[in-house]
């Protein structure tokens, strides 16, 4: 199995030597163990119950079936335990918290040389630790004279 697979592929696989049921899209259904399987779910059964859209029911030895034509798939209740999906969890968590740590750390990078470059500069943030970024520019335009009711039109006020 390759890494590329998604997880329906992957439980398709693992259900090989297992008793399936298949759907196809024309309403027959096939109910017997899976010998094989490919990525494009075309699959080999043998010792099968088929049962046919009127209901009426035969046994076969061995069934081909096509991929595409596939409607559904009935799969063990046993498969939900299958190591791959532990694997799986474990690839996951420690993905998240690696893309967590990589996030946080260029926030945090960034945040201060952000600082250095302001300190460096002679600027400081006169407007306060832990004001949102809405508030801090809403009081900095304020402070600039802008976002007053006078509305357009109005004479500006004097700067001294």
């Amino acid at each position: 199995m390759s890494r590329s697979l998604g997880i329906p592929v992957k439980l398709l696989h693992e259900s090989s030597g297992h008793i399936v049921t298949v759907e196809l899209k024309s309403g027959e259904l096939y109910r017997g163990s899976m010998v094989e399987c490919e990525d494009n779910w075309n699959c080999q059964l043998e010792n099968i119950t088929f049962t046919a859209k009127d209901g009426k029911v035969s046994q076969l030895e061995h069934v081909f079936i096509r991929g595409s034509k596939v409607r559904f798939m009935v799969i063990p209740d046993m498969l939900k335990n299958a190591p791959m999906f532990k694997r799986l969890d474990a690839k996951i968590k420690v993905h998240i918290l690696a893309s967590l740590l990589f996030t946080n750390s260029i926030r945090l990078i960034g945040y201060f040389l952000t600082s250095f470059y302001n300190f460096v500069k002679g600027k400081s943030s006169s407007l306060g630790v832990g004001r949102g970024r809405a508030v801090a520019m809403r009081a900095k335009a304020q402070a600039a004279g802008r976002g007053t009711t006078s509305g357009r039109g109005a004479v500006p006020s004097i700067r001294r």
